[in-house]
Protein backbone atom coordinates (compact mmCIF):
# COMPACT_ATOMS: atom_id res chain seq x y z
CA UNK A 1 0.00 0.00 0.00
CA UNK A 2 1.53 3.29 -1.15
CA UNK A 3 0.34 5.41 1.77
CA UNK A 4 0.69 3.01 4.68
CA UNK A 5 2.84 5.62 6.46
CA UNK A 6 -0.09 8.03 6.75
CA UNK A 7 -2.23 8.44 9.85
CA UNK A 8 -4.49 11.37 8.92
CA UNK A 9 -6.50 11.78 5.72
CA UNK A 10 -8.08 15.15 4.92
CA UNK A 11 -10.97 15.20 2.43
CA UNK A 12 -12.64 17.99 0.50
CA UNK A 13 -16.46 17.87 0.49
CA UNK A 14 -18.06 19.41 -2.62
CA UNK A 15 -17.18 17.73 -5.92
CA UNK A 16 -15.17 15.10 -4.01
CA UNK A 17 -17.65 13.31 -1.75
CA UNK A 18 -20.86 15.31 -2.19
CA UNK A 19 -21.81 15.38 -5.88
CA UNK A 20 -22.34 19.11 -6.23
CA UNK A 21 -23.25 19.08 -9.92
CA UNK A 22 -25.90 16.39 -9.59
CA UNK A 23 -27.41 17.90 -6.46
CA UNK A 24 -27.43 21.43 -7.83
CA UNK A 25 -29.03 20.23 -11.06
CA UNK A 26 -31.87 18.57 -9.18
CA UNK A 27 -32.53 21.69 -7.10
CA UNK A 28 -32.35 24.04 -10.08
CA UNK A 29 -34.65 21.88 -12.20
CA UNK A 30 -37.27 22.02 -9.47
CA UNK A 31 -36.97 25.78 -9.04
CA UNK A 32 -36.96 26.44 -12.80
CA UNK A 33 -40.47 25.01 -12.87
CA UNK A 34 -41.65 26.67 -9.67
CA UNK A 35 -40.54 30.11 -10.84
CA UNK A 36 -41.76 29.54 -14.42
CA UNK A 37 -38.53 30.76 -16.01
CA UNK A 38 -39.75 29.57 -19.39
CA UNK A 39 -42.24 32.46 -19.28
CA UNK A 40 -39.29 34.84 -19.09
CA UNK A 41 -37.94 33.46 -22.34
CA UNK A 42 -35.40 30.93 -21.05
CA UNK A 43 -35.85 28.03 -23.44
CA UNK A 44 -35.12 25.16 -21.07
CA UNK A 45 -33.94 24.20 -17.61
CA UNK A 46 -30.86 22.62 -19.20
CA UNK A 47 -29.86 25.95 -20.80
CA UNK A 48 -30.33 27.78 -17.51
CA UNK A 49 -28.37 25.18 -15.52
CA UNK A 50 -25.51 25.04 -18.03
CA UNK A 51 -25.14 28.83 -17.97
CA UNK A 52 -25.41 28.96 -14.20
CA UNK A 53 -22.79 26.22 -13.86
CA UNK A 54 -20.18 28.26 -15.73
CA UNK A 55 -20.89 31.40 -13.75
CA UNK A 56 -20.96 29.59 -10.45
CA UNK A 57 -17.58 27.99 -11.13
CA UNK A 58 -16.11 31.37 -12.07
CA UNK A 59 -17.33 33.24 -8.99
CA UNK A 60 -16.31 30.40 -6.66
CA UNK A 61 -12.77 30.70 -8.03
CA UNK A 62 -12.87 34.41 -7.17
CA UNK A 63 -14.20 33.59 -3.71
CA UNK A 64 -11.50 30.99 -3.08
CA UNK A 65 -8.86 33.58 -3.90
CA UNK A 66 -10.39 36.24 -1.66
CA UNK A 67 -11.42 38.53 -4.50
CA UNK A 68 -15.12 38.56 -3.61
CA UNK A 69 -17.02 37.84 -0.41
CA UNK A 70 -19.93 35.51 0.35
CA UNK A 71 -22.64 38.08 -0.39
CA UNK A 72 -21.05 39.07 -3.70
CA UNK A 73 -20.76 35.42 -4.74
CA UNK A 74 -24.41 34.71 -4.01
CA UNK A 75 -25.55 37.81 -5.89
CA UNK A 76 -23.29 37.43 -8.90
CA UNK A 77 -23.80 33.78 -9.82
CA UNK A 78 -27.48 34.16 -10.69
CA UNK A 79 -27.42 37.81 -11.78
CA UNK A 80 -24.62 37.06 -14.24
CA UNK A 81 -26.52 34.00 -15.46
CA UNK A 82 -29.56 36.13 -16.31
CA UNK A 83 -27.35 38.68 -18.07
CA UNK A 84 -25.67 35.98 -20.15
CA UNK A 85 -29.10 34.65 -21.13
CA UNK A 86 -30.11 38.10 -22.37
CA UNK A 87 -32.31 39.02 -19.43
CA UNK A 88 -32.05 41.93 -17.05
CA UNK A 89 -30.70 40.87 -13.63
CA UNK A 90 -33.56 42.88 -12.13
CA UNK A 91 -35.94 40.17 -13.37
CA UNK A 92 -34.27 37.56 -11.19
CA UNK A 93 -36.68 36.66 -8.34
CA UNK A 94 -35.35 37.81 -4.98
CA UNK A 95 -36.57 34.65 -3.22
CA UNK A 96 -34.95 32.24 -5.69
CA UNK A 97 -31.53 32.38 -4.04
CA UNK A 98 -32.99 31.66 -0.61
CA UNK A 99 -34.99 28.73 -1.96
CA UNK A 100 -31.94 27.34 -3.71
CA UNK A 101 -29.83 27.60 -0.56
CA UNK A 102 -32.59 25.86 1.38
CA UNK A 103 -33.15 23.00 -1.06
CA UNK A 104 -29.75 22.22 -2.56
CA UNK A 105 -27.90 21.20 0.65
CA UNK A 106 -30.64 18.69 1.46
CA UNK A 107 -29.90 16.69 -1.69
CA UNK A 108 -28.08 13.46 -0.93
CA UNK A 109 -26.25 12.39 -4.10
CA UNK A 110 -22.71 11.28 -3.30
CA UNK A 111 -20.02 10.06 -5.65
CA UNK A 112 -20.07 6.28 -6.11
CA UNK A 113 -18.26 4.41 -3.38
CA UNK A 114 -18.26 7.25 -0.86
CA UNK A 115 -19.68 5.35 2.11
CA UNK A 116 -17.84 2.14 1.20
CA UNK A 117 -14.50 3.94 0.96
CA UNK A 118 -14.88 6.11 4.06
CA UNK A 119 -16.04 3.15 6.13
CA UNK A 120 -12.95 1.21 5.08
CA UNK A 121 -10.55 4.09 5.72
CA UNK A 122 -12.04 4.98 9.09
CA UNK A 123 -10.98 1.59 10.47
CA UNK A 124 -7.31 2.37 9.77
CA UNK A 125 -6.89 6.16 9.68
CA UNK A 126 -8.20 9.34 11.30
CA UNK A 127 -10.37 11.15 8.77
CA UNK A 128 -10.98 14.89 8.55
CA UNK A 129 -12.96 17.22 6.30
CA UNK A 130 -11.82 20.63 5.03
CA UNK A 131 -14.46 22.55 3.07
CA UNK A 132 -14.49 25.96 1.42
CA UNK A 133 -18.28 25.75 1.29
CA UNK A 134 -20.61 27.87 3.36
CA UNK A 135 -20.86 26.72 6.98
CA UNK A 136 -24.64 26.35 7.19
CA UNK A 137 -24.85 24.43 3.91
CA UNK A 138 -21.88 22.16 4.69
CA UNK A 139 -23.36 21.16 8.03
CA UNK A 140 -26.67 20.20 6.40
CA UNK A 141 -24.89 18.21 3.69
CA UNK A 142 -22.91 16.03 6.10
CA UNK A 143 -25.99 15.45 8.25
CA UNK A 144 -28.35 14.55 5.41
CA UNK A 145 -25.85 12.17 3.79
CA UNK A 146 -24.76 10.53 7.06
CA UNK A 147 -21.13 11.53 6.43
CA UNK A 148 -20.54 13.16 9.80
CA UNK A 149 -19.86 9.84 11.54
CA UNK A 150 -16.66 9.28 9.58
CA UNK A 151 -14.82 12.48 10.49
CA UNK A 152 -12.86 13.36 13.58
CA UNK A 153 -13.15 17.05 12.71
CA UNK A 154 -14.92 19.14 10.11
CA UNK A 155 -13.14 22.37 9.23
CA UNK A 156 -15.16 25.02 7.39
CA UNK A 157 -13.29 27.94 5.83
CA UNK A 158 -15.85 30.43 7.18
CA UNK A 159 -14.86 29.43 10.71
CA UNK A 160 -11.14 29.74 10.01
CA UNK A 161 -11.37 33.03 8.12
CA UNK A 162 -9.38 31.88 5.08
CA UNK A 163 -10.06 29.49 2.22
CA UNK A 164 -8.05 26.75 0.59
CA UNK A 165 -5.45 27.16 -0.95
CA UNK A 166 -4.33 29.57 1.80
CA UNK A 167 -1.74 27.81 3.98
CA UNK A 168 -3.40 28.98 7.18
CA UNK A 169 -6.38 26.67 6.73
CA UNK A 170 -4.06 23.69 6.37
CA UNK A 171 -2.04 24.83 9.38
CA UNK A 172 -5.24 25.23 11.39
CA UNK A 173 -6.50 21.78 10.34
CA UNK A 174 -3.27 19.97 11.21
CA UNK A 175 -2.96 21.75 14.53
CA UNK A 176 -6.55 20.88 15.46
CA UNK A 177 -5.93 17.26 14.44
CA UNK A 178 -2.61 17.13 16.34
CA UNK A 179 -1.15 15.80 13.11
CA UNK A 180 2.23 16.18 11.43
CA UNK A 181 2.64 17.00 7.74
CA UNK A 182 4.55 13.81 6.97
CA UNK A 183 1.76 11.61 8.33
CA UNK A 184 -1.06 13.51 6.59
CA UNK A 185 -2.50 13.70 3.09
CA UNK A 186 -5.16 15.78 1.31
CA UNK A 187 -7.72 14.44 -1.18
CA UNK A 188 -9.81 16.74 -3.34
CA UNK A 189 -11.02 17.74 -6.78
CA UNK A 190 -9.67 21.29 -7.06
CA UNK A 191 -6.21 21.55 -8.57
CA UNK A 192 -5.69 25.01 -7.12
CA UNK A 193 -7.41 24.76 -3.73
CA UNK A 194 -6.89 21.13 -2.74
CA UNK A 195 -3.81 19.92 -4.58
CA UNK A 196 -1.54 22.91 -5.15
CA UNK A 197 -2.65 24.44 -1.88
CA UNK A 198 -1.76 21.30 0.06
CA UNK A 199 1.49 20.72 -1.81
CA UNK A 200 2.62 24.31 -1.29
CA UNK A 201 2.02 23.81 2.42
CA UNK A 202 4.09 20.64 2.40
CA UNK A 203 1.35 18.00 2.33
CA UNK A 204 1.07 15.16 -0.14
CA UNK A 205 -2.17 15.28 -2.09
CA UNK A 206 -4.31 13.04 -4.28
CA UNK A 207 -6.30 14.63 -7.09
CA UNK A 208 -9.85 13.28 -7.47
CA UNK A 209 -10.55 13.46 -11.21
CA UNK A 210 -13.79 11.59 -11.94
CA UNK A 211 -14.28 13.24 -15.33
CA UNK A 212 -10.84 12.31 -16.61
CA UNK A 213 -9.76 15.90 -17.19
CA UNK A 214 -6.29 16.58 -18.53
CA UNK A 215 -3.99 16.77 -15.54
CA UNK A 216 -1.32 19.44 -15.04
CA UNK A 217 2.24 18.17 -14.82
CA UNK A 218 2.52 19.08 -11.14
CA UNK A 219 -0.19 16.56 -10.22
CA UNK A 220 1.72 13.68 -8.64
CA UNK A 221 -1.10 11.30 -7.68
CA UNK A 222 -4.66 11.03 -8.98
CA UNK A 223 -7.71 8.76 -8.91
CA UNK A 224 -10.90 8.61 -10.97
CA UNK A 225 -12.99 6.67 -8.45
CA UNK A 226 -13.04 6.91 -4.68
CA UNK A 227 -12.84 3.14 -4.27
CA UNK A 228 -9.31 3.29 -5.71
CA UNK A 229 -8.28 4.64 -2.31
CA UNK A 230 -8.85 1.18 -0.81
CA UNK A 231 -5.88 -0.08 -2.82
CA UNK A 232 -3.68 2.87 -1.86
CA UNK A 233 -4.26 2.87 1.91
Amino acid sequence: MRYSNKKHIFFDLDHTLWDFDKNATEALQELFLVYKFVDLGISSADKFIETYGRNNQRVWALYHNGKIDKAQLRKARFADTFTELGLSPTLFPASFEADYLRICPTKTNLFPGTHETLSYLKEKYVLHLISNGFKDAAEIKVEKTDLKKYFSQIVISEDVGVHKPHPDIYQYSLRAAKAEKAESIMIGDSVEADIRGAQAFGLEAIYFNPNGLQEPTDIKHSIKELVELKDLF
